[in-house]
């Protein structure tokens, strides 16, 4: 007797294609992403994409909304039960170690945040980046001051990060990541 292959839920077929939408946005951003590709990614057909997904717009708000989740979860993992200075710094050091360890990562947000020319990527991009001001202005008890420099030093580091600096010996990228007050 032949067995059969468990079937999937919609559910679970959505998270696999956003899985493989994660990569071909990360590489190629929204317009010049293959949904043909991301659908053999996934092992489902191009029709079965666009059924669960509408357009090739609403997988790649799914995908960047699930990127900032990600990034979210980390940052909570990360300062765990501390406050202050204390969950700020965790959450620093787990970011850049994060953005080092998975490029795919930044690579998505950096597309994200280059495609909110669009209003409603624009919309999804603002939410998922609100939640992580909310998480850390709660967390690190900071002034408005303090979440600017926060988030200043934290974009800072995707910018190093993008050029693959954040391990070079570049003298001029070492002080900027020393003035982010990161180890990288």
């Amino acid at each position: 007797m032949v067995r059969s292959a468990e079937r999937k839920t919609a559910a679970e077929r959505r998270e696999e294609i956003i899985a493989a939408a994660r990569q071909e946005f990360a590489d190629r951003g929204l317009a010049g992403a293959s949904t043909d590709e991301i659908a053999r990614r996934a092992g489902v057909s191009q029709p079965y994409l666009f059924r669960l997904f509408g357009t090739k717009k609403e997988l790649f708000m799914a995908s960047a909304a699930r990127c900032f989740a990600e990034t979210l979860e980390m940052f909570q993992d990360a300062a765990g039960e501390l406050h202050g200075e204390e969950a700020l710094r965790a959450i620093g050091a787990a970011y850049a170690q994060r953005i080092e360890d998975d490029p795919q990562l930044l690579q998505l947000q950096m597309q994200a945040y280059a495609a909110c020319d669009d209003e409603e990527i624009c919309g999804a991009v603002q939410r998922g980046f609100g939640d992580l001001v909310d998480f850390v202005e709660r967390r690190g008890g900071l002034d408005p001051e303090g979440v600017s420099t926060f988030f200043a030093k934290g974009m800072l580091l995707n910018v190093i990060a993008s050029m693959k600096l954040l391990r070079s010996d570049e003298p001029w990228a070492r002080r900027l990541i020393e003035g982010c007050g990161e180890d990288a």
